[in-house]
């Protein structure tokens, strides 16, 4: 940590701890280097290339409506919302970007919940080669299951989350079952007379809710870590290794990416992955463009247009947890159902990636918000978004 950064943000690299890294102010900086907090392994890319930001002041100083007091530009409205850093892309070329003082192009951020979808990318690649099929039940991949909330779902049931479980995503509450969730990742500190536990015996743990799989949509991020249980089991392989070979590598990712993992070295799948926003956006526009890049296809075409295009919006509506109103989930992604066609990767703190296919525009937004939700709730992203889409580059 720089003197410059412990003078803006009024805190030494010593005051961030295991306890405190995901609130602020700390987060400002441990969002940027979660490996330094929790393990974590490496997400290699083929070769190390630095990039340059791409400097756009006319973007960042056009006049935007927010209905923020004090936010008038684009620049206001993401200084406003504790972005790090903000890429777009537009036809695979970044014509614009924004980085915090503390940020920059090349800085690894953490993601969160948008490491459900490139867990669901990898699991798509896999299907392909004959390894996972959806319509099989979780006990046909992991005999351990039985007993479990999982013993009688599908494979489908988990990528779609309609999965039904007895578990709350109580994101502040230090004494439930998602801290103890989070004691299983290490990304909480052990506590004291608590069980010590690793993340896929923690998960095996989980009882089902009183209704059957299948049913409406119920975002629990237990399920995306089950995925990746899943993966590593099938494959016998590091998750971290797979996407490296399958995704990172040949979609031609710049910069190394990382993933905390438990004390077995378990991957955190639904939300402990950490990349550059400029390769986070390189993933988006592989998916607008099919899953294929210079003739070379790296994802199925077949899974991505299921992804786009399936998904249950009667399931949708009875469980929905952002303002979609038309939209759907598929495979760990959310459809808008707008005419636009688009569709999104989301994560706490205010991580977001935006594809918008009518207009070839990538958005990616890294953040340091505060609060987990709150922020999102407060703010236009949305809006924010279409209207960038809709811009002149």
């Amino acid at each position: 940590m720089t003197r410059s950064f412990v003078e803006a943000n009024g805190f030494a690299r010593a005051d961030v701890t295991l306890a405190n890294w995901r609130t602020a102010p700390y987060n400002v900086w441990s969002f940027q280097n979660a490996r330094e907090i929790v393990p974590s392994a490496e997400i290699a890319c083929a070769r190390v290339e630095a990039e340059d930001a791409v400097s756009n002041a006319d973007f960042l100083s056009t006049r935007i409506k927010t209905g923020i007091d004090g936010a008038d530009t684009v620049e206001d409205f993401l200084r406003y919302a504790h972005t790090d850093g903000f890429v777009v892309l537009r036809n695979g070329k970044v014509v614009a970007e924004y980085y915090a003082p503390h940020s920059h192009a090349n800085a690894q951020h953490m993601v969160f919940s948008i490491s459900k979808s490139l867990t669901a990318v990898l699991s798509g690649i896999l299907e392909a080669q004959g390894l996972i099929d959806p319509d099989k039940p979780v006990s046909h991949y992991l005999p351990a299951a039985v007993g479990s909330a999982y013993g009688d779902a599908s494979y489908r049931d988990v990528l779609d989350m309609r999965i039904s479980l007895d578990f709350e995503e109580s994101y502040l509450d230090p004494y439930s079952e998602f801290a103890r969730y989070r004691r299983s990742m290490l990304w909480n500190p052990p506590m004291e007379g608590a069980p010590v536990e690793n993340l896929p015996g923690f998960l095996m743990t989980l009882k089902k809710a009183e209704r059957p799989h299948g049913g409406p949509f119920s975002y629990l991020s237990p399920n995306s870590d089950l995925l990746g249980h899943i993966i590593e089991t099938v494959t016998g392989a590091r998750y971290a290794d797979l996407l490296s070979d399958l995704l990172w590598k040949p979609m031609g990712a710049k910069n190394h990416g990382s993933i905390t993992v438990d004390a077995i070295g378990s991957p955190r799948t639904a939300g402990g992955i950490s990349v550059t926003a400029r390769d986070l956006a390189r993933v988006g526009d592989l998916l607008r463009n099919e899953g294929a890049i210079g003739g070379r296809q790296i994802v199925p075409a077949a899974w991505v247009a299921d992804m786009q295009q399936n998904g249950d919006k009667e399931a949708w509506q009875q469980g929905r947890n952002v303002d979609l109103p038309n939209g759907r989930y598929r495979s760990q992604w959310y459809q808008s159902g707008d005419a636009d066609g688009a569709f999104a990767a989301i994560g706490i703190h205010g991580q977001w990636l935006w594809v918008d296919p009518s207009t070839q525009t990538v958005l990616v937004k890294m953040s340091s918000q505060p609060d987990p939700l709150g922020d999102e709730e407060r703010q236009d992203n949305f809006a924010f978004f279409r209207t960038v889409c809709g811009m002149s580059f």
